[in-house]
């Protein structure tokens, strides 16, 4: 078999006639016949429109800083594929996927996987090879037909619920809820980071016999000056230390670190070195320099109101630019509504990808002038040529977005 993984990951994008294809059953037979079914340590799944990611960063910095073994499941990667894997906070390397490959497709027979389905379970074989005190997994898309959903979690949280991949989840806030509400367990606590959640989700936890819990409910926070408070029905930590990412998120995490302290206790010392440290490539991550700039892979309003918020709690002398393009099946126009009053100029351009907005699709979104590129590189090239000294340029609008710009800077380093 291959040892190389470009070779695996090619021979792995041939393999299903869809590259998406939300069911269970064929995961499921397969985990079944890689002994997965059961892992040995605590698992809490991480489902919800936008937060999910910095949900599972603060979960894998608190556990880390207390000393326990951690693997993290997350996506979509921005530079490379073994971004999807963390083992004690490092992506995996190359033999590890491969030797991983090798073990699920000699047991493939006559069923095929989609791509995500194929690293979904690398992650967990690698998991289960790596003596784990807690894994941490995040739903690629919804969560009740999610390939990550094949694992019963011992707690599930559910982020936010918003509009987003309505041609697989829905068109409403509640056939989405009813979806991401999939990853609850009976008997198991059940997560909300949502303050108004969907009924649906509700219902779903009630009528299966989940332990719901509710932000601003049975848990919640407070932000002061240059602290803030997280509270729940039975516990307090005053005067915690801000971190860069937002308090909704963090506050659910600290909701299911609570529901596990019997089996995963954490100090609040452990809490408070994450708060600090915790980081997130792409989440509003700020590099500063003459023209600082702002990466942030928000892809639908929800997500853009933080960015806009951040904006708005940081304003500047200088000229707020923006270089953006987004995929398109996403709310375009509603991405842009929310965070244009924040931005002088944009520049934007298409993406290289088969889901990426084309350019006329794009500036059809914009009820005001733009300035046009053919390329992502170049969008970004002309908006740092004409920006002065306290000035910033902010790159968002997808995963790509930012991928592309973050290769071009690394690039220019090394030439």
């Amino acid at each position: 078999m291959a040892k190389i993984l470009s070779t695996w990951l090619q021979w792995i994008d041939g393999q299903h006639t869809k590259n998406m294809d939300l069911s269970l059953e064929r995961v499921a037979v397969v985990a079944e016949r890689l002994g997965l079914l059961q892992l040995k340590c605590p698992v809490i799944t991480v489902a919800g429109t936008n937060g999910k990611g910095s949900c599972v960063a603060i979960l894998e910095a608190i556990y880390l800083a207390a000393g326990y073994r951690v693997g993290a499941f997350t996506s979509p990667v921005l530079f490379k594929h073994n971004e999807y894997v963390r083992v004690q906070g490092v992506a995996c390397e190359d033999d590890i996927f491969c030797r991983a490959y090798e073990t699920i497709a000699a047991v493939l027979e006559d069923i095929t996987l989609t791509p995500f389905e194929f690293v979904t379970l690398a992650a967990l074989l690698i998991f289960r090879e790596s003596a784990l005190d807690v894994i941490l997994l995040e739903v690629g898309l919804g969560g009740r037909f999610d390939a990550v959903n094949v694992i019963n979690a011992d707690v599930a949280i559910v982020t936010s619920i918003g509009i987003d991949h309505v041609e697989w989840l829905g068109h409403t806030c509640e056939a989405i809820g009813f979806e991401k509400a999939g990853i609850f367990r009976k008997n198991h606590p059940a997560v909300c980071g949502d303050f108004s959640p969907p009924v649906s989700l509700v219902n779903y936890a009630i009528q299966i016999g989940a332990e719901f819990f509710c932000q601003g409910k049975d848990f919640g926070f407070v932000q002061k000056d240059k602290k803030w408070d997280w509270f729940s029905l039975s516990r307090k930590l005053e005067n915690l230390p801000l971190p860069t990412l937002s308090l909704q998120n963090m506050a659910s995490a600290l909701m299911a670190v609570e529901l596990l302290e019997k089996k995963l206790p954490a100090t609040r010392d452990s809490i408070e070195h994450a708060l600090k440290n915790v980081y997130l490539p792409g989440r509003i991550e700020v590099i500063p320099g003459d023209v600082f700039k702002i990466f942030d892979v928000s892809h639908n309003p929800a997500a853009a109101s933080f960015l806009a918020d951040y904006l708005s709690q940081h304003p500047i002398n200088g000229k707020t630019r923006a270089v953006f393009s987004m995929l398109a099946d996403k709310d375009i126009a509603g991405t842009i509504d929310v965070i244009k009053s924040y931005i002088d100029g944009w520049f934007i351009a298409p993406l290289p990808v088969v889901r990426g907005a084309s350019l006329d699709s794009l500036k059809k979104c914009f009820s005001f002038s733009v300035n046009s590129c053919s390329s992502i590189q170049e969008a970004f090239a002309n908006a740092i040529a004409i920006s002065q000294l306290g000035d910033r340029v902010i790159i968002f609008g997808s995963f790509h977005v930012v991928s592309a710009i973050k290769s071009c800077i690394e690039e220019l380093k090394h030439a």
